[in-house]
């Protein structure tokens, strides 16, 4: 009888474990069904989004980049707010866009962010009047050069600074420039200035000079023309015995990071944008720009 019992009980526990295990292999595809499922999920989100070309830009360096009201002019829409970004570098990148077949996207970014969000995959390029510095290009990459200007000095009409022609014109003058550029650097190179703390951008530089705090900011020339034609009270400087700069300080490029898959695209779209058609470009963004900047 106990055998009996024993066989009847071990056949029972057998069925059990049968049904557990079948259970338990169920649950366990079933499980890695649902994985296959949600990692399938999320590279159909990743793909979703490579039909965009992110770019980030200040959006306050006139003409290169501004930020306005309105759709005026070809402005395109700023992520997350509702205002636009016009100017030189969103002309640019409009044209990157059109040859990469994706939709422009402008990120809003303060200058420091840049590189950072660049680096991060917030943004795929830094379409922003950036310089590609022998600093810079050791985190990231540049495409080839799109534009090349020269260093000016923007000055308040009317005072002793309106017809300097050299540096030394600027001795004991307070002098800024934008932080963390090489604009901020060249200063050193007018002797006895009395060199004053860098600035965040330059329509803080613009107010600032309104103001009387400082006597002249350190700028490239589209930014110099720009800004005389904003403001009647200001006068771009443009020396005979300026500044000593490399041609790398006074170019710019995209900015990739390091390896990126754009960068030989971008060239070759580059490549199909003329010397005469940057250059209208250029005169068009300094028409269209608004009068605040």
């Amino acid at each position: 009888m106990k055998r009996k019992l024993s066989l009847v009980l071990v056949v029972v526990l057998s069925a059990l474990l049968l049904i557990t295990g079948c259970s338990s292999s169920n649950q366990s595809n079933n499980s890695g069904s649902n994985s296959a499922n949600n990692g399938a999920s999320s590279e159909n989100v990743k793909s979703s989004g490579s039909n965009t070309f992110r770019v980030g830009m200040e959006c306050g360096y006139a003409p290169f980049n501004w930020t306005q009201q309105g759709d005026a002019n070809g402005a395109v829409k700023i992520e997350g707010t509702a205002e636009y970004a016009g100017g030189y570098d969103v002309e640019i990148a409009k044209r990157i866009a059109e040859g990469l077949g994706k939709e422009l996207v402008v990120v809003k970014i303060e200058w420091d962010g840049l590189v950072p969000a660049l680096t991060s995959g917030m943004i795929d390029a830094i379409i922003a009047g950036m310089s590609p510095t022998e600093e810079r290009k050791q985190t990231i990459d540049f495409s080839d050069i799109y534009y090349e200007s020269d260093l000016v000095m923007v000055v308040k009409k009317g005072s002793k600074y309106e017809n300097a022609t050299s540096l030394k014109d600027f001795k004991g003058a307070k002098i800024t420039a934008q932080l963390n550029t090489f604009h901020y650097t060249v200063i050193d190179q007018i002797e006895g200035v009395n060199k004053q703390n860098a600035m965040d951008n330059f329509p803080a530089m613009r107010v600032a000079l309104q103001a009387g705090m400082i006597d002249g900011y350190v700028s490239e020339r589209p930014e110099g023309v720009s800004a005389q034609a904003a403001n009647p009270d200001f006068k771009m400087v443009e020396f005979t015995d300026g500044f000593k700069t490399s041609p790398e300080d006074t170019a710019i490029a995209v900015g990739l990071r390091k390896g990126s898959d754009l960068t030989g695209k971008i060239n070759e779209i580059l490549k199909g944008i003329s010397h005469e058609e940057r250059l209208q470009i250029m005169d068009q963004a300094i028409q269209n720009q608004p009068a605040a900047e």
